[in-house]
């Protein structure tokens, strides 16, 4: 296996593991949170579990483009995907689940990986070399 696919392979896995993590987000959001915490701070980790899942199908995107579309762009997508992950999306989880506020400024910095990473995804699909 080379590095390539190596990365394309740790992706897809990464991806699939983010997409589980955020239907059982959504599943302890839904059944174990609603009754103990504010209705605003259920919106909160919904937003999370949802943004989370979104972009855990990104990273399986970017993972199959991979071998479409070679160079430094589509790696960038998937690395920008997975901090926005854990920026956005874990900021809010552990803000509902009791993290001092302060924990909220790392939301829009996750937010803003989110979008380098479509853009990313934008210059690799303009940019790359097709190689298959």
């Amino acid at each position: 296996m080379n590095g390539s696919t190596g990365a394309a392979r740790a992706f897809f896995v990464i991806g699939c593991v983010f997409a589980l993590t955020s239907v059982a987000a959504g599943a302890f959001g839904a059944h174990g949170l609603r009754q103990i915490v504010p209705a605003q701070s259920l919106v909160a980790f919904e937003t999370a579990a949802r943004y989370q899942m979104y972009h855990a199908l990104a990273l399986i995107v970017v993972a199959l483009a991979w071998p479409r579309w070679s160079g430094r762009w589509i790696g960038a997508a998937g690395v920008a995907f997975v901090i926005g992950i854990l920026l956005f999306c874990g900021s809010l989880y552990a803000f509902v689940l009791g993290a001092p506020r302060s924990v909220g400024i790392a939301a829009p910095f996750g937010g803003i990986a989110f979008m380098v990473g479509w853009l990313a995804l934008v210059m690799a699909a303009y940019t790359g070399r097709a190689s298959g």
